[in-house]
């Protein structure tokens, strides 16, 4: 397994390419911004990168998104409730803390459980809506690897005060669908440093270990 982390753009997004070394296939999380440096990073680890997986719609994971769809040729993914923040500036925040407001445009929408195979590596889709309306969470269970981007952080959670948000939802989707998986799994989120699955049962503010009541 070949796994990257770029931290991108003004909001300091993590980008991830993570690839198959027995294929040479792989896949790019989240190009938030400077697309120079994601290109660079992919010609390095010299990938055939087949698709591009966005956790959400907000302008500051998706910003270099073009840019690497045009270098690629990948096909762009988001969850099927994505499609109202790409195509909305206001939805995907680009209007309020961009420069200027922006749309971009997915080929692919998927929805909660659905697979996605690259090389030796399959990505489930896991869907917990509450920061915003289209998040997923992208799990390799064979690596256990967790791509939460900005639903579940190192000792907090996402935000739920923009469009789309909703605390009880979110906070219920991450304990029903995230917290369940092995405690080993890494959880490498949107912002920040990575944790795992077991230190956020145990240490996570917003989850107790007897039964997530906080």
């Amino acid at each position: 397994m070949i796994l990257k982390v770029l931290t991108v753009g003004m909001m300091g997004v993590n980008c991830y390419i993570m690839g198959d070394e027995t294929s040479g296939k792989g896949i790019v999380v989240d190009p938030g911004a400077e697309g120079n440096k994601i290109i660079e990073a992919i010609k390095n680890e010299n990938l055939d990168i087949e698709y591009i997986l966005i956790t959400h719609g907000h302008f500051d994971h998706i910003g270099a998104l073009d840019k690497i769809k045009e270098f690629t040729g990948a096909e762009v993914v988001i969850h099927e409730k994505g499609n109202e923040y790409l195509s909305n500036p206001n939805l995907n925040l680009s209007g309020a803390f961009a420069h200027r407001g922006f749309t971009k445009t997915a080929d692919t929408f998927v929805s909660d459980g659905e697979i996605i195979q690259v090389g030796n590596l399959s990505f489930k889709v896991i869907h917990t809506p509450g920061h915003t309306m289209d998040g997923v969470n992208y799990y390799e269970e064979h690596h256990k690897v967790l791509f939460s981007g900005d639903n579940l952080f190192q000792s907090s959670i996402g935000r739920t005060d923009f469009p789309g948000g909703n605390f009880h939802l979110l906070k219920s989707g991450i304990k029903d669908k995230l917290l369940v998986l092995p405690e080993d799994v890494i959880v490498y989120p949107g912002h920040g440093g990575s944790t795992t699955i077991g230190s956020e049962k145990r240490e996570n503010p917003y989850f107790s270990v007897d039964g997530w009541d906080v």
